[in-house]
């Protein structure tokens, strides 16, 4: 029973405090600790970084699932009518006209809500078959050691020799009909050699620490150890790299159909566009201008993000 101390109100009833122990004791209640990622979320909330990046790729993530929210134009309808040495009619924002038109006749603007689309589903796609199979190469050499590291990372230095954009063109260049997914395969057939290095140098590390030991002595299975207690802890360069690859992965598809070795038309693609528009760069510079903002945009969005997140996983950043 706790000690109390009794005081003799000024009516003169008798009124039960506690006494100053008791006050002592409640008040040195100790705080619930954090994880690394509560940590991490907390300083992310604050980053300005991280807060604009978020904010600009949940508006591309909006403009990829719902387009029509943002225009009623057609991308792919064209009409000669709409000559595209016209000014853009920047007064009227939001409208078919907007952004002017190419050569086609068809809507800038238009394109560019609907090109969203195929730039985000190339670079989301590629970045998470990357990081699955990498993710899993890496775990897989950086756990069992011995021969199975050498072999899996020759194998990888095999790939990492390999230039990127060379081998995608070199790649695409076999098919004729070149369509997203074709494109998702090409780049993510050579670019999950990062990921896999990553992971493979996080899981040596990780795998030394006192519970994993401690896990092994109680018997727990490999399949439980590498995704309960290793995965887990080694995530975190991971996701940063992943995130900052992905915008490098949009920069590749606009700049291989650029070249014309990735998407082609009817496929609405800020690289198609940005090709197109060169035809016309003298006379007619938002063709070319517009689409290749998007991409600035796009791929510094994700940096940003990458940034952002990788200064909140670090301990040493903070």
């Amino acid at each position: 029973m706790p000690d109390v101390t009794k005081t003799v109100a000024a009516a003169g009833d008798v009124v039960d405090t506690p006494s100053v122990a008791e006050n002592s004791t409640s008040a040195q209640k100790p705080e619930k600790a954090r994880s690394l990622w509560g940590d991490a979320w907390s300083d992310l909330r604050r980053n300005p970084y991280f807060i604009v990046s978020a904010g600009l790729i949940v508006v591309l993530l909006t403009i990829t699932a719902f387009p029509g929210l943002f225009t009623s134009a057609s991308p792919t309808a064209g009409d000669l009518g709409h000559h595209y040495i016209g000014k853009p009619e920047l007064g009227s924002i939001g409208s078919e006209g907007w952004l002017g038109y190419d050569i086609q006749g068809r809507s800038v603007y238009a394109r560019l809500i609907y090109g969203t689309r195929a730039s985000i589903i190339v670079g989301v796609a590629v970045t998470l078959i990357v990081t699955v199979v990498g993710g899993i190469m890496g775990m897989i050499a950086g756990y069992f050691g011995g021969i199975t590291d050498a072999i899996l990372s020759r194998i990888t230095d095999i790939f990492f020799g390999i230039p990127f954009m060379l081998g995608a063109m070199v790649i695409l260049q076999a098919f004729t009909d070149r369509t997203i997914w074709v494109v998702v395969f090409a780049l993510a057939f050579l670019g999950w050699t990062q990921i896999t290095r990553v992971m493979r140098g996080a899981v040596i590390t990780v795998k030394q620490a006192d519970y994993v030991h401690a896990a092994k002595a109680l018997g727990a299975g490999t399949t439980r150890i590498l995704f309960r207690h290793i995965l887990p802890n080694a995530m975190a360069p991971v996701i940063v790299v992943a995130t900052i690859a992905l915008g490098g992965y949009i920069s590749a598809e606009a700049t291989l159909s650029y070249l014309g070795l990735g998407l082609a038309s009817p496929t609405v693609s800020w690289g198609v566009d940005i090709s197109a528009g060169v035809q016309a760069i003298r006379t007619s510079q938002h063709i070319l201008l517009y689409p290749s903002i998007m991409v600035s945009i796009t791929v510094l969005a994700f940096i940003m993000l990458g940034e952002a997140v990788r200064n909140a996983l670090d301990p040493k950043l903070r």
